[in-house]
């Protein structure tokens, strides 16, 4: 059972990194990305997508801790768990920072062709702004619930905290209650050597009294029916 155990929190692993690596080539191509802007809606979903997946990976993997019978494995898995949730949050960050980063440079590049083009191309410009601006207005939307996302990871790493600070209060209890033990054992042992010690004097002064009672009884007997000797 334990060994079933290992092998789902290693597969739990290795699946969040996975995910965590796919989220930051993404976040990579929404730097990278030149527009338009359905491009980078495009690449905002699929981020979405891998941070839903990504959560819940973190989640399983932090269950897997609470089941543990070990104190030492249940400790080991959820700092592996509060890690992996440091860098997701690390990553929702830098996910915020790409997409203003791009919607600069779209912005940048669409002040250049309205600047370059005639008043056909800015009529057809004026309609793409529009379009950023519902795409700015959705990416707005997107970050406020990262920011929720990240403020709901923020709690969950408090807990976590909490959780460890607890377990470790608990294998220091235990290592104090199993030191006050062998204190214990050594004390008895001590007092049992020390009265088999004893017992062995009290057996020797017992064995020396009969010995001087019997020759004095003898002498005793000796003096009464041989007076001659």
């Amino acid at each position: 059972m334990a060994a079933s155990s290992d092998v789902h929190v290693r597969i739990c692993g290795q699946e969040i990194i996975k995910y965590d690596l796919e989220i930051k080539a993404l976040i990579q191509d929404i730097r990278e990305c030149p527009g338009p802007q359905s491009q980078l809606i495009d690449l905002n979903s699929k981020v979405k997508e891998k941070f839903g997946q990504l959560r819940l990976r973190i989640q399983n993997l932090e269950q897997m801790a609470k089941e543990q019978d070990k104190e030492a494995d249940k400790l080991a898995i959820l700092g592996e768990t509060e890690s992996h949730r440091l860098q997701m949050l690390s990553n929702q960050t830098a996910w915020r920072k790409a997409n203003l980063a791009c919607k600069l440079s779209i912005d940048k590049l669409e002040k250049d062709e309205l600047l370059q083009g005639g008043d056909t191309s800015i009529r057809q410009r004026k309609t793409t702004k529009e379009s950023l601006a519902r795409t700015s207005s959705d990416i707005t939307e997107s970050l406020m619930s990262v920011s929720r996302m990240m403020a709901q990871q923020v709690q969950q790493s408090e807990e976590t905290i909490s959780s460890l600070a607890t377990s470790s209060r608990t294998v220091l209890e235990t290592n104090e209650e199993f030191k006050a033990m062998t204190g214990t054992i050594h004390l008895g042992r001590r007092l049992i050597t020390k009265y088999n010690r004893r017992e062995l004097t009290d057996k020797l002064l017992i064995f020396l009294a009969l010995a001087l009672f019997l020759s004095t009884v003898l002498y005793i007997l000796k003096k009464r029916l041989f007076p001659f000797l």
